[in-house]
Formats: structure tokens, sequence, C-alpha cells
């Protein structure tokens, strides 16, 4: 199969779908693979690394669209990508379309097969959005933190605190890899902790296995309002695969807040936790509502991109090896990939995006 990895265009966006060894790997089986010129620079991965490594260098985006048959990206297409795409191509990239109708309208206007990242799951697992959500995770504390600073808009409390100074409060919503990774970020700076899920079968592992310094409490509306009003930093980690996320955190509920807190919302993807979120970037991060700091950048682990990249291709090459090598008819046999498939033969087949623009779903046999 011809594959091609184009490079990023997305606002602040350096990471890239494929290291040099992972391209190396793909053309070991058998596959062409078509590099973009510079697609690998902002990750550090220079032309000539993917040349030794057996990619063709391409100059143009067109002909990296127009040459392959597979299509090997990070971010979802944006809208000067749109015409690229063409019929029966294979598509590998997180998508979130339960946040972006027109996409969504595309990939099924032109009859694009994809896949993506975020609703391949195996198991209870969500494979290839755990390195990005556990890097995601630790850098919502770590921007939180830098964001309460008083120069940033932050009420000018050090998370973490210092001698006879009372500690700083963290809300993480959510106890996935990401709302593990902030709320073990935020305790190791010395703040209070208190994580929130629906599921206390998990809360009550994460209880076990994590800092004494975190509070575990079963997620509802009331328990959450009464805890932000003494939070510093609230970090909005829910995820519904393939769904819009749900808003835990209303305009209304910020008047409690404590003025200069700060709210991360790395749902953003997903449309966003928080009803005063919308997407922001690395350029631009953060604005204020209610007198409430918002850090909603929609491709936070784009900030690094060499640990990014190398950890994404970690996880997704082994995916891309199957879905290159294997007729879709059989590969679609095997569940974990029939949940990856959101759009195929002008059909949109994940039902969690259907209901999110309520259009008609149909789902592949």
């Amino acid at each position: 199969m011809i594959i091609g990895i184009p490079k990023e265009i997305k606002t602040d966006e350096f990471r890239v779908g494929m290291t040099p060894h992972g391209v190396h790997e793909l053309i070991q089986s058998g596959h062409t693979l078509l590099v973009e010129t510079d697609a690998g620079k902002g990750s550090g991965f220079e032309d000539e690394t993917y040349r030794d490594s057996g990619a063709e260098i391409v100059e143009s985006a067109d002909e990296i669209y127009g040459r392959s048959q597979m299509i090997l990206k990070v971010k979802e297409p944006i809208e000067i990508e749109y015409e690229r795409l063409h019929e029966g191509q294979i598509l590998f990239t997180y998508l979130h379309l339960a946040a972006d109708k027109r996409l969504t309208e595309i990939l099924c206007e032109k009859k694009v097969t994809a896949f993506a990242y975020e609703t391949l799951r195996v198991g209870r697992r969500l494979p290839l959005l755990e390195p990005m959500s556990e890097i995601a995770g630790r850098m919502a504390t770590l921007f939180g933190a830098l964001h309460l600073g008083r120069y940033y808009g932050g009420s000018g409390r050090l998370l973490g605190g210092a001698v006879g100074v009372e500690p700083n409060r963290v809300i993480v919503l959510g106890a996935g890899v990401a709302g593990k990774a902030a709320a073990e970020a935020a305790a190791g700076l010395g703040a209070e902790v208190v994580m929130f899920d629906i599921n206390t079968e998990r809360l009550s592992y994460l209880r076990d296995v994590m800092s004494p310094k975190i509070t575990f409490l079963k997620s509802t509306h009331h328990a959450i309002l009464d805890n932000i009003k003494s939070a510093d930093l609230v970090v909005g980690t829910v995820l519904i695969p393939g769904a819009k996320a749900p808003k835990l955190v209303t305009r209304e509920m910020l008047s409690v807040m404590k003025k200069g807190s700060v709210l991360v919302d790395v749902s953003i993807d997903q449309g966003g936790c928080f009803e005063t979120s919308h997407p922001t970037t690395h350029s631009q991060p953060t604005f204020v509502v209610e007198g409430i700091v918002h850090y909603c950048v929609a491709n936070m682990p784009g900030m690094y991109p060499r640990t990014s990249t190398i950890a994404l291709t970690d996880a997704t090459l082994p995916y891309a090896l199957k879905i290159a090598s294997t007729p879709l008819e059989l590969l679609l046999q095997e569940e974990h990939y029939r949940g990856a498939l959101n759009t195929y033969e002008g059909k949109l087949t994940n039902e969690a995006v259907a209901l999110a623009h309520n259009f008609n779903q149909e789902s592949v046999q």
C-alpha cells in the first residue's frame, strides 16, 4: 500500500504522524511511504532521516494526498485539506468528529474510510488515546499552575504554596489516564487534590495506588459545585469515547469560584466539559470569563512534539501495519477496528458521533 505522511498544518502543531523508525517498519512490511518535506522537522526528525529509512520525500501536500491510498496523521484534517481527500482513501488519525459536524459531513461526502485513534478500544482501554492523555494530564497541572501566576491573569497563588502558607486546592474531573496524570502531578507539587468520577470501582482502585494527598469522590453536580468554591485549579478530563463531553461546570457555577482561579479543559477536543470553554491555541492559550482563567488548548501534547510523536508512534504502529496489510472486509471482523471506523462508503459508522449531530447512523456489518 502507498502510505502518505503529510505535514501537520493545524495552528501550533509540530507533531508528525510517524517517526522515521515507524516508517522503516512499514517499509520493511512491503509498503511504500511518502513523507512531505519538513513533515517531521517540528519534532526533530529531518527529511534525511526519513530518506535513510526508505521513504520518498515529496514536495507538496497535494501530491501526498493524491498518490496515497492511506494517510497517517496526528490531527484531524482542517478545511484546506478537505479537497485533498478522495474516495476510498483510508485516513488514520485523531478525528474527534463529535465536535466537528462539517468534517463529519466531508468524510461522508468524500467516501473516506476514516479510522479514529480515539475510538479504537481494546477491552476497557483506549490504547491510542492513552499516551497523549498522559502527556496532556501532566501538562494540565503544569500549565494550570503557570497561569495561576499574576502575570498570566491568575490569582497569584503558587501551586503547592510555601512554608506558612496554606496549600492550594486542585479539582480533577475524570479518573481516566489524563485525570490520573493530572492528579499525580498536582499532588507531587504539594497541592490538596480532589478527584471526581462516576465510576466508584475506578476510584477505589486509584485510592489504593495513588498519593494519600488525593481525595476521591463520586461525581455529582452538588459535589462538584461544593468543591469548586475553594478550588484554585480545576482540570476537566472527562471522556465518553467518540461522544461530546458532558458539561460538568456551567457558566452559572463560575460565580461561586474564587476570582483568578484556573480551568484547564483537557476535554476540549470533544467539545469541552466546561460550558464556557472554546478551543484555543498554544500562541493564545487562555481567555477569561467571570474572572476565571480558561486554558483550552486543543492540541496540548503538540507543545512537546518530540516526546509526543515517539509515544504516539509506539502506540499506533502495530495498528497502522494491520490496517495497511489486511483487506478491509477481514479487518472489520475484529471488534476494535470496527470501533475505530467512523466513516465508510459515505456512511457514518459511529453511533456516538451520529447522536452528537443528529445524523442517521448505519453500522458496518
